[in-house]
C-alpha cells in the first residue's frame, strides 16, 4: 500500500470513528490536511466550531493567525501537514479531556508513521504534553527540542495570540526563529 493511499484509510477510519463521546455531536471529523511526503507536521489542540463545519484544520481565527505565522517563518502552508491529537470539535471549544485524547492518540500516531515528518511545530499545551508528558511547555517554548532523531519546536497555540497582545509578539518572534532554520532547507 502506498503512504497516499494508507492516509486515505487512515483518513476514512477517522471520519468514522465513534471511539469517545464526541463523534455525536461533530459535523466533520478533522484528520488534516497536506503533502503525504511532508518533511514537516504542525500539530494543533484539536478542531474548533469553523473547522468542524469545514472538516479543515486550521480554517477559523486561529488559522488565519497561523496563515500570518507561516508568512513570517516562510513556510508554504500547502508544503507541510496540519493536525491535531483530537480530530473531532469539542464543545464549546474547551480543552480536550485525558480520555479523548486517549481514544484519539492512536490515529496521530498513525499519521507520524505513514508521513514520517522529521520536524514538529507544537502549538500549545496539549500538543506539547502528547510529546513531552513530564515536560512544561513554559521551559521550552522557542526553542529546537531533539528526540528519537526529530525536532521539534514547540510554542504557543495561535488562538491565545489573539487574546492575548503579549502572546502574539512572543509567537511571532518564535516564527521569525523558524524562518531562520527554513531559509536553506524546503519544509
Amino acid at each position: 500500500m502506498s503512504k497516499k493511499q494508507g492516509l486515505e484509510e487512515l483518513n476514512f477510519q477517522i471520519k468514522n470513528c465513534k471511539k469517545c463521546p464526541l463523534w455525536k455531536k461533530r459535523k466533520n471529523a478533522v484528520p488534516g490536511e497536506g503533502p503525504v511526503n511532508s518533511k514537516v507536521m504542525i500539530v494543533g489542540q484539536a478542531p474548533g466550531a469553523e473547522e468542524d463545519k469545514i472538516g479543515k484544520p486550521f480554517v477559523g481565527r486561529a488559522g488565519k493567525f497561523l496563515n500570518q505565522l507561516l508568512k513570517i517563518a516562510g513556510i508554504e502552508r500547502g508544503k507541510i501537514f496540519i493536525t491535531s491529537p483530537i480530530k473531532c470539535f469539542p464543545p464549546k471549544n474547551r480543552k480536550p479531556q485525558k480520555a479523548e485524547i486517549e481514544a484519539c492518540l492512536p490515529y496521530l500516531k498513525k499519521q507520524i508513521e505513514i508521513i514520517n515528518p522529521q520536524k514538529f511545530i507544537l502549538l500549545g499545551e496539549v500538543a506539547f504534553s502528547i510529546f513531552f508528558s513530564k515536560e512544561k511547555l513554559g521551559n521550552f517554548r522557542g526553542k529546537w527540542i531533539k528526540k528519537d532523531g526529530k525536532l521539534y519546536f514547540p510554542t504557543y497555540h495561535p488562538a491565545a495570540g489573539f487574546r492575548f497582545p503579549k502572546i502574539k509578539k512572543i509567537l511571532e518572534k518564535d516564527f521569525g526563529k523558524l524562518r531562520i532554520i527554513f531559509k536553506n532547507t524546503n519544509p
